[in-house]
């Protein structure tokens, strides 16, 4: 818009020395041409053609001299093509040129043409540099956000690895203490109604036994409760996958909820360190991929590698125990050899 601006009062230098110069029509196609030009530059800034056309129109002073009344937006033109000496073939006829008053007009026009480029130009400059450090700022702006997110993931992840090992250490002492406090009170109650002969005493000793067979129940579920969500699934995946054969490249898809109970968990993650195993041990592949993903229905889980597997010996220790993980939850799991690879497929239903 600057540029424009600039144009518009070179423009009004240039009609001033053209009502010095003479003919009207030779100022009238003067005028067209250098302004057609000018506009070309405008749409078209950098291209050969605008070039050429300020040169043609720079020599044509030669046969049109009203042509030279047009050089200071000619030049304006130039100096932004960075080719300002496009315009030397008319500094002879301007030097030249026998009209005095013309001659110092354009003299005075080119010299404010200058000046305009020269504030222009730095103002262009100043406003790049300041969308180029706005745009710097904007970039670190967004890389800190990023990297406080990343902080604050990582600070979640070790709350929740905290809190997990704090109920581990709350079940571990409630089985250890309360627990077994419990089964030697129910132990100590039943030799009580054993040798007991007093029959006003055998239903209270009896109601004694029920409460703390209840109690006992009800520590057991705690106790169950607590460690099923003190597995950190994912994280044991991973530390699994990362203790794997390095010739391997592991790649973990993992898309399952904390709602899964600590048997699907703990069966999953056997399922896939008795795959990991049997992939290092008999695989020829370098790659392997497991999936674990949670559906409406079932829990899903597939190991594949890219060796080449024709058969399977069925009566391996490894395959036993990997079905008996999946039978002891409800699941399934089928083992399909190709020359492609070897594969795992494992579904577990989700108890509703």
């Amino acid at each position: 818009m600057n540029r424009l601006y600039e144009k518009l009062a070179i423009l009004l230098i240039c009609l001033t020395s053209l009502l010095y110069s003479g003919s009207t029509a030779a100022s009238v196609i003067a005028f067209l041409t250098a302004f057609t030009v000018s506009v070309l530059a405008q749409v078209f800034p950098g291209k050969k053609l605008i070039n050429i056309l300020i040169v043609l129109c720079a020599a044509s002073c030669t046969v049109i001299p009203q042509m030279m009344s047009m050089l200071p937006l000619l030049l304006y033109d130039a100096l932004w093509q960075k080719k300002w000496y496009l315009l030397l073939p008319s500094l002879l006829v301007l030097i030249r040129n026998p009209d005095i008053r013309v001659s110092a007009v354009t003299a005075a026009g080119c010299a404010c043409t200058v000046i305009m480029y020269t504030r222009v130009s730095k103002l262009e400059d100043a406003i790049g540099k300041l969308r180029s450090l706005r745009d710097e700022v904007t970039e670190t702006n967004l890389s800190l956000k990023l990297a406080n997110e990343a902080i604050s993931r990582a600070q979640d992840s070790e709350i929740h690895i905290a809190t997990l090992k704090e109920r581990n250490r709350i079940a571990r002492e409630i089985h250890d203490n309360v627990g077994h406090m419990l089964t030697r009170s129910l132990l100590q109650s039943g030799a009580l109604i054993v040798i007991n002969k007093d029959e006003d005493l055998k239903k209270p000793l009896e109601d004694l036994r029920d409460t703390l067979d209840t109690a006992m129940t009800s520590i057991r579920q705690s106790v169950h409760d607590l460690h099923d969500d003190s597995i950190d699934l994912r994280r044991a995946l991973e530390d699994t996958i990362s203790a794997v054969d390095g010739r391997f490249s592991v790649k973990l898809d993992y898309d399952i909820s904390d709602n899964a109970t600590g048997n699907v968990k703990l069966c999953i993650l056997g399922v896939v360190k008795e795959g990991l195993s049997n992939a290092v041990k008999h695989s020829s592949g370098d790659k392997i991929s497991i999936s674990v993903h949670e559906h409406p229905g079932l829990y899903q889980l597939i190991i594949e590698d890219n060796g080449s597997c024709s058969k399977i010996a069925d009566t391996g220790i490894g395959l036993n125990n990997m079905r008996e993980r999946a039978s002891s939850v409800g699941g399934t799991i089928s083992f399909t050899p190709s020359e492609k690879g070897f594969r795992i497929f494992m579904s577990i239903p989700r108890k509703r």
